[in-house]
């Protein structure tokens, strides 16, 4: 089980004191929990042995245990293909139909991660037409977040995919207001150009940042205002994107049924030009 899932499971039962510390671990997470005790305590502002019954009381044997869980975690967050290849991983049945029983599993996975009331939340924020919406993925998972912004950009103007290479990101950092959304899309093997958009959008332009990531949680969690952890782990040297793909559909599918006219209009006129510049291709 995860850390930050053994402090959530354990959040009923933590004191004030034990709030506040599980608050600073999560703040900077997974980073702030390999420090040293001492300095762990005194950016916390608790004392060693109140992070010694904290840690206990999420049901680890102590602070080395919470330690090598956490970089774990880490590194399993960076693991590549080659990694986590498997030459004898187990097929039941033939392989097509494992693979997507497998695929399905995750997507179910997926509408447990991600509470209702945080979907209606992130629809409504990429709904706003007060704000303009800027979509950016990584080197694999860019193919998600164009997914998102094609989709949007047949709904909704002010809808802007951002380029692959950080020589054009200033363009839309200036065009930037606050309020306005950046929408990433960040699996294992995190980009730290990414991460360093979202804390400049975040921080400088005052843009709220939603973040789809996995499990193992992307570095750009401390700059996201959303997050949206969804499961990639496949069993295989790849990971999969199914269940991202499902949630992103999901997603624009819902803004689209609830702005149907507005949604029926924009699709009529972008046809109605997409045509006729086909027309004059003739």
């Amino acid at each position: 089980m995860l850390i930050r899932d053994r402090i959530e499971n354990a959040a009923d039962m933590l004191t004030s004191g034990e709030r506040k510390l599980a608050a600073a671990i999560l703040s900077d997470y997974p980073f702030a929990g390999l420090s040293s005790i001492q300095e762990l305590a005194k950016h916390a502002e608790v004392s060693p042995p109140s992070i010694s019954r904290f840690v206990t009381k999420i049901g680890l044997d102590g602070y080395q245990d919470f330690q090598r869980d956490l970089i774990a975690e880490l590194k399993e967050g960076h693991r590549s293909p080659v990694q986590l290849h498997q030459a004898e991983r187990p097929v039941h049945g033939g392989y097509l139909k494992d693979f997507i029983s497998k695929s399905a599993s995750q997507m179910a996975m997926a509408a447990d991660a991600i509470t209702e009331d945080q979907f209606n939340q992130i629809c409504a924020l990429l709904t706003d037409p007060k704000r303009s919406v800027y979509v950016l993925g990584g080197r694999i998972s860019d193919t998600i977040a164009k997914h998102l912004s094609f989709h949007l950009r047949q709904i909704r103007k002010d809808v802007f995919h951002l380029p692959d290479t950080p020589e054009g990101w200033p363009e839309y950092l200036l065009r930037m207001r606050p309020g306005d959304i950046l929408y990433a899309v960040d699996f294992r093997r995190y980009q730290p150009a990414l991460e360093q958009l979202s804390l400049v959008a975040s921080r400088d332009r005052n843009a709220r940042v939603i973040l789809m990531t996995d499990k193992w949680i992307s570095p750009i969690a401390k700059h996201a205002h959303e997050v949206m952890p969804v499961p990639i782990d496949s069993g295989t040297l790849w990971d999969t994107y199914s269940a991202a793909l499902s949630v992103t559909e999901a997603i624009v599918t819902r803004i689209a049924e609830d702005n149907w006219e507005q949604t029926r209009d924009r699709i009529k006129a972008w046809d109605a030009l997409r045509f006729t510049q086909e027309e004059n291709e003739k």
